[in-house]
């Protein structure tokens, strides 16, 4: 049976359709908006895994098909997933995950597939309706649904899921996912906004939510599929008693220690003295011992912090950890900075590059390019442990993406500063909130690099205890906070304002004064390392690396283009080869120049503007001789134009042929005598040795050049060129054309 039902959101109709496709899956759902049009579907195994954690994957791929367009490259299909399908993917997962029962053990996909797009319209909000619905409807045990949301910030005013024209003029881009009762994601960036332009973002997404929640519900109403049963894992008679009876006191001993590193060696010889000491009376009962414990650990902890307002490093709640800021650590680095926040610790680096290091993207919308990256690494070490490290995992490209985000409002434009920019950030050592230590190194290797950003970015980690009446917030949390807290809420900014920002929240619901209260913490706390930041460099260094490539820029006629660029490129190439800099030409006329050093780029700059000038009559030239004719000799003295250089104005006395005196490739000085209406050029060298004489002589100029060469032997003179003995005219200042 098929099931439809349809609301406008935004200006546009949102339906969602069930029955009609993927009918074998637990759920699936159609989705339209638009002409964008998502499937979810999603299914759940039966038979639960042993694993401590929710096995949830979520897939989402966008078909080029959807907007008519085939895929490059050599194979001709999509392949693995590119930056967007992943941080698309973790858009989705994170408001779905925390809706999913703890202890819910059966391997869970939800595979999404956009099969029609809209090149002015994003899809992954679409794709997160989707999946919530395919949740929804199905028999899984999920507690949804839940709807996103895009939110710019365009005159003062919210508009609801911008297009990407819209975005452009937007000073905010933020995506908001919740229930009907409560917001579970945020994630955006944006042109230094306030707290309270957030918080109202955010309200305004609420409320446009609602109606897509209510719109999820009647459908799953109406198709009435029951959620399967979902048995918690029976714990053996007397266990949760016995774990609590030998655990509880000695965790709160663990929780009391402030070293990172000696505790949680004491908390996993406890764990391991427990389990030593439950096995014969539980046997095959680890995992389940294991959750019991951290059940207890995550209470105690939460406990501590609320009666004592300090936390397991023994920080007050509005506390930050030590900071260390250095720059210029790697010589042979454009920039570097090491960023160190207690144990966490971040290594950026920068690079300049030119256009042609751009990176180009083959998305839905169809290519662009990007002149700006940031990204992250994490590797095992960092956290004291050993995994597997085959490929960037989808938590590098998110972190990597919010960092670039918080940096992107600071760059100086590409008529500024005309390089590509890449961020590298090496995390060394973590302990919460590794990607806003991130921004701060970043920021300070574009200084050191001599990127002329405007303004310090630093970033700052919020946390949240809510049990009681009065929720406990954190700053600059813990990875131990992270995991047994309520919230992570990321802020990053300048002194302005907020430049990006991602929360996730783990409850059902969060006030907007607990909202409130976290971005106002979380603007001090910003102040604070900003004040440090800013101590440790001021502003940019004025000097690029010498490594460094250096641009010049020059603007050129647009119509002077094709003569730089040359019959298929002929001439630029030759630029390049000889000066050994590259040249990148914009349609606008912009010429930009890279060498890494000086000298190169000087070389290629007046080759260009060799090409540009006007023929200037009388003026003297270098050229190369790139013809000969038994009239004369063609010579180049601009890069893709030459002059005929006649026989008769080859030397002083008359010759009889131009292979006597020249040969092609020769480099000659030659004088501009005349240019013609067609832009024809006569050229005299002969002028030049009689110049030379006459200077020599200390004698006046023009009776030398009176002076005319007798006829060649047989010749006949005739308007200013010869005739050759079959009677074909030559010469008389005509050039190959």
């Amino acid at each position: 049976m098929i099931h439809k039902e349809e609301i406008s959101v935004g200006g546009r109709t949102l339906s969602i359709e069930i029955g009609k496709v993927a009918k074998q899956a637990d759920g699936a759902a159609w989705v339209r908006y638009g002409d964008s049009i998502v499937l979810a579907a999603a299914v759940s195994a039966r038979v639960p895994m042993e694993t401590d954690f929710v096995p949830l994957m979520v897939d989402y791929r966008e078909k080029l098909y959807a907007s008519g367009r085939i895929p490059g490259g050599f194979f001709k299909r999509e392949g693995r997933p590119t930056e967007t399908e992943v941080l698309t993917s973790r858009l989705i997962d994170r408001p779905i995950r925390p809706l999913f029962p703890k202890n819910y053990r059966c391997d869970t996909q939800v595979l999404i597939s956009v099969l029609s797009a809209e090149t002015d319209n994003l899809p992954d909000v679409v794709a997160s309706i989707a999946a919530s619905a395919a949740l929804t409807v199905s028999d899984i045990p999920f507690d949804g649904p839940f709807a996103s949301v895009r939110v710019g910030f365009i005159d003062g005013e919210y508009v609801l899921n911008p297009s990407a024209e819209q975005l452009e003029k937007s000073r905010m881009e933020l995506v908001v996912a919740g229930t009907y009762d409560s917001i579970t994601m945020v994630e955006g960036g944006s042109k230094e906004i306030s707290e309270d332009e957030m918080v109202g973002a955010i309200e305004f997404a609420h409320a446009a939510i609602k109606p897509i929640v209510e719109l999820q519900n009647r459908i799953r109403e109406a198709v009435g599929v029951p959620k399967r049963e979902h048995l918690k894992p029976e714990l053996p008679e007397g266990l949760e008693q016995d774990i609590i009876n030998l655990a509880t006191e000695p965790l709160r001993k663990v929780s009391a220690i402030t070293e990172r590193t000696e505790r949680r060696t004491q908390k996993r010889e406890l764990e391991d003295k427990i389990l030593l000491e439950l096995t014969e009376k539980y046997p095959e009962s680890e995992l389940l011992v294991m959750d019991v414990l951290d059940s207890i650990y995550k209470k105690v902890v939460r406990k501590m912090v609320q009666d004592t307002q300090h936390r397991l490093d023994g920080r007050g709640c509005d506390e930050i950890r030590h900071i260390s800021c250095e720059t210029n650590l790697l010589p042979r680095a454009h920039g570097s900075a090491l960023f160190t926040r207690g144990q966490t610790q971040a290594l950026a680096t920068v690079t300049l590059g030119t256009k042609e290091d751009e990176q180009r993207i083959d998305g839905l919308a169809g290519d662009y390019f990007r002149r700006y990256m940031f990204h992250y690494n994490f590797p095992p070490f960092s956290t004291g442990e050993t995994k597997k490290n085959f490929s960037t995992s989808r938590r590098e490209v998110g972190h990597g993406n919010l960092a670039e985000r918080a940096l992107q409002a600071v760059l100086p434009t590409w008529d500024d500063f005309p390089y590509t920019i890449r961020v590298v950030s090496d995390i060394l050592e973590s302990n919460g909130s590794s990607s806003m230590a991130s921004v701060c190194a970043g920021l300070l290797a574009l200084m050191d690099a001599g990127v002329p950003v405007n303004r310090h970015v630093a970033g700052i980690a919020m946390g949240l205890i809510s049990e009681g009446e009065n929720p406990i917030i954190l700053t600059d949390i813990l990875g131990d906070e992270d995991r047994l807290g309520d919230m992570d809420f990321k802020v990053a900014g300048t002194r302005q304002g907020i430049t990006a920002f991602q929360m996730d929240i783990k409850i059902k619901g969060l006030s907007t004064a607990t909202m409130r209260e976290a971005l106002t913490k979380a603007k001090n706390a910003r102040f604070r390392i900003l004040d440090i930041m800013e101590e440790a460099m001021p502003k940019p260094n004025s000097e690029l690396s010498e490594f460094a490539p250096r641009i010049i820029t020059i603007h050129v006629p647009v119509e002077s283009i094709g003569a730089i660029i040359g019959p298929g490129g002929k001439v630029i190439r030759d630029i390049v080869e000889k000066s050994g800099a590259k040249v990148d030409i914009m349609d606008d006329g912009r010429v930009n120049i890279a060498s890494i050093d000086s000298a190169s780029g000087e070389i290629a700059k007046r080759m260009v503007e060799r090409i540009i000038e006007a023929p200037e009559i009388g003026k003297v030239y270098k050229g190369i001789v790139k013809k000969i004719a038994d009239f004369g000799a063609f010579v180049e003295i601009i890069p893709g134009r030459d002059g005929l250089l006649h026989i008769s104005e080859i030397e002083r006395t008359r010759i009889n042929s131009v292979s006597d005196v020249l040969n092609v490739g020769d480099e000659i000085e030659v004088k501009l005598l005349s240019i013609s209406p067609e832009g024809k050029m006569d050229l005299s060298r002969r002028a030049l040795l009689i110049e030379q004489d006459a200077t020599a002589a200390g004698k006046p100029i023009e009776p030398y050049l009176r002076q005319r060469p007798p006829r060649p032997e047989g010749g006949n003179r005739d308007r200013g060129g010869y005739r050759d003995r079959d009677g074909g005219h030559r010469g008389g200042g005509r050039d190959r054309s």
